[in-house]
């Protein structure tokens, strides 16, 4: 799918701002204004990228020269690690998020990509997907207040509500919704037109995620990846899941490994997506709802650089 990067005015007051392709790190973000007042959803992998949101804002939106608040959908980096640069701003997220934000810091990254030239193929990986980010000179700057369950905000005259539908992508996943303007800022809940990833799950709590957005009444909706949809990407994307979560059951049961099974799911009709290796680490969420294991950060990032080099190989990737 072909869009641009760059600010895109969504609603009346509503922004959102696109990072082609929507790959790894390359995330979304919203903004939202009624007179002088702000609301900034997420930011981005670095400062150098977060900078120039920010500038691309001013320019296109006086207002936001004062960003008075920042809701982070959730806590990973490419929606977290520039909010720094958002000086004197309110930052929100759930609970959960600032709780998970905390044992992920830029300088693991960093470190993992400093590292990276001594990993074989693990590291070769790690530096096609996390290289073109810059981690070091990020200070990590969490959420001065969190909530849990919903909570509603005041833009100016805009009703906000933020709505916790996680765990699923990650332990604490956030939508942002402004119902007056029926828009809808998903997070990481939807990935449009790429892979999406379970890192916490688990799945069934995605698919409810989903039908939850599908019975509200929004008519536009901005994902984390990817560009602007409606909810026809997040029917999609149940059903993905859905499908997934019944092969990967079927697998487990037949003793198969999360690669082998990774391998042997037929994914036909989504084979336009992106970042295919991140299917094992879905079926690996699969399985540790059935084992009861907790997941190994590392032995994922493993996974996917297996079956990604396996996909390249059979010209797939």
């Amino acid at each position: 799918m072909t869009y641009e990067r760059g600010l895109r005015e969504v609603g009346n007051g509503l922004y959102a701002y696109f990072q082609p392709d929507g790959s790894w790190g390359w995330s979304n973000a919203g903004l939202v204004v009624d007179g002088e007042s702000t609301l900034l959803v997420d930011t981005l992998f670095d400062l150098r990228l977060t900078g120039e949101m920010l500038a691309e804002m001013r320019r296109a939106v006086p207002a936001s020269e004062r960003i008075e608040t920042v809701v982070n959908t959730h806590a990973n980096g490419d929606h977290t690690f520039g909010n720094q640069l958002v000086e004197g701003a309110r930052i929100l997220a759930s609970e959960r998020t600032a709780e998970e934000m905390a044992g992920a810091p830029p300088e693991l990254l960093a470190g993992l990509l400093e590292q990276a030239p001594n990993l074989g193929r693990l590291g070769e990986y790690v530096a096609r997907i996390f290289g073109p980010f810059e981690f070091r000179g990020i200070t990590l700057t969490p959420p001065g207040e969190t909530f849990a369950g919903e909570l509603a905000l005041r833009v100016g005259g805009k009703e906000v509500r933020l709505i916790e539908a996680g765990p699923a992508h990650t332990r604490g996943d956030t939508l942002v919704h402004v119902p007056g303007d029926r828009v809808l800022y998903t997070g990481d809940i939807l990935f449009h037109g790429g892979h999406p990833i379970a890192w916490a799950g688990p799945v069934s709590n995605w698919v409810a995620a989903c039908e939850r957005i599908l019975a509200m009444d929004v008519d536009v909706i901005v994902p984390g990846h990817g560009p602007l949809a409606d909810k026809a990407a997040v029917r999609e994307l149940r059903d993905y899941f859905a499908y997934l979560e019944s092969e990967a059951r079927a697998r487990h049961a037949a003793g198969m490994t999360p690669l082998q099974a990774a391998r042997d799911i037929a994914l036909d009709r989504w084979a336009a997506w992106g970042d295919a290796e991140r299917v094992v680490v879905n079926v690996a969420t699969v399985y540790r709802e059935l084992d009861g294991a907790e997941p190994n950060m590392v032995e994922l990032l493993t996974q996917m650089a297996e079956l990604d080099a396996l996909l390249q190989q059979e010209g797939r990737g």
